[in-house]
């Protein structure tokens, strides 16, 4: 290890479920590549929130966490989520009390049709799906705002506001704009549903159009939710890079990832694009406690979120390494059971440790 190598310093939050198994299998991938390169130092710190801390403190997560957070590069995550606590207790206390204070706005959710996985559409090319979807991750349907009235009367009332401002979408479409303009195709398009949301809607669909005058190398168009469903399904190949609202994308990213064979190997990204505040890294599988404990749950997704950590905070080489090391293990046939596979979590890790180990020889 050169003494020039960088050394990134890691928050790790397992949470509840898998998220403690396959947090704990990343660290141990993840630490062997960087003593494998020699390229940068990995530090992580664990920060046990989560269900277990609420049931013991009586909120999810410390009343510093924001400033606690911030002492860090970037954050690990695994999942939230409890049989004994209700999910918006548990979503709202722990991911969405850091998604939106630290301005984490760009959630970013690659899918492509992974080695040890098939395609299931037949619509769909020979090497299947590669998409980036783009999610806005701070207001939209998820803002928070409304309220509940007259509760536990035959009249009792619910609103939830979905809030869109000029800023959240013009900074969110810029976002996704520059992200299709990195990509092959140069290909976006803008999910909306302004046909029948006349006032948010219309907004986004009015700013998406001011900034596209910015990109005249990026060839967008705009679909409405339901449309983009069929799409998807039926002509895969017309899609490439899709922005959408918190609500739309958080449906439709899962979707993308069935479509692409397993949402077991899917990633995400929470981005502060302006790097004020650290990004937080995560798998999209939940929490899963019909396998917690059974030591089978499935990495994948978790490597897949920290090699994207890895190139944000600089370290594109050590990513692309990384990701080619998984890929060949499942390309093996080093597959857990979501994958059609026999492995446990704790072989998947082994393999793809000797994968790492096997860089140092070649």
């Amino acid at each position: 290890m050169t003494s020039t190598a960088p050394t990134y310093r890691i928050a790790s939050i397992p949470g509840d479920g898998i998220g403690t198994e396959v947090v704990a299998a990343t660290i141990q991938v993840i630490e062997k590549l960087a003593q494998t390169l020699g390229t940068f130092q990995i530090d992580f710190t664990h920060i046990p929130w989560g269900t277990e801390y609420y049931k013991k403190c009586g909120r999810y997560v410390s009343e510093d966490h924001l400033d606690t957070l911030r002492q860090f590069d970037a954050t690990l995550f695994g999942a939230v989520g409890d049989p004994d606590v209700p999910d918006h207790i548990s979503l709202w206390g722990l991911l969405l009390a850091i998604r939106g204070p630290l301005q984490l706005y760009a959630n970013v959710r690659p899918v492509r049709t992974f080695p040890g996985t098939k395609c299931p559409l037949t619509t769909a090319a020979k090497d299947g799906i590669d998409w980036v979807l783009v999610r806005e991750n701070s207001e939209g349907e998820y803002s928070g705002q409304g309220g509940r009235s007259h509760i536990g009367q035959p009249w009792e009332a619910a609103t939830e506001v979905a809030m869109f401002t000029r800023v959240g979408i013009e900074r969110i479409m810029r976002f996704a704009f520059e992200t299709a303009q990195s990509r092959p195709r140069k290909l976006l398009t803008v999910v909306t549903k302004s046909n029948s949301m006349r006032n948010g809607m219309v907004l986004w669909d009015q700013v998406a159009a001011e900034v596209a005058r910015d990109f005249p190398d990026v060839t967008w168009d705009k679909m409405l939710v339901d449309a983009m469903t069929i799409r998807m399904v039926a002509q895969p190949q017309s899609v490439d890079t899709i922005v959408g609202t918190n609500l739309h994308m958080d449906i439709l990213s899962d979707l993308a990832a069935a479509l692409t064979g397993s949402i077991g190997v899917a990633p995400s990204s929470n981005l502060d694009p302006t790097r004020k505040s650290p990004s937080l890294f995560e798998p999209v599988h939940g929490s899963a406690f019909d396998i917690t404990g059974k030591g089978v749950a499935n990495p994948v997704a978790t490597f897949w979120s920290a090699a994207e950590m890895l190139a944000w905070l600089g370290e594109k080489d050590a990513a692309k390494t990384f990701m080619d090391c998984v890929e060949r293990v499942c390309a093996a046939g080093v597959l857990t059971r979501d994958l059609g596979g026999s492995a446990n979590t704790q072989g998947v890790v082994d393999a793809v440790c000797a994968e790492i180990e096997g860089l140092s020889k070649a």
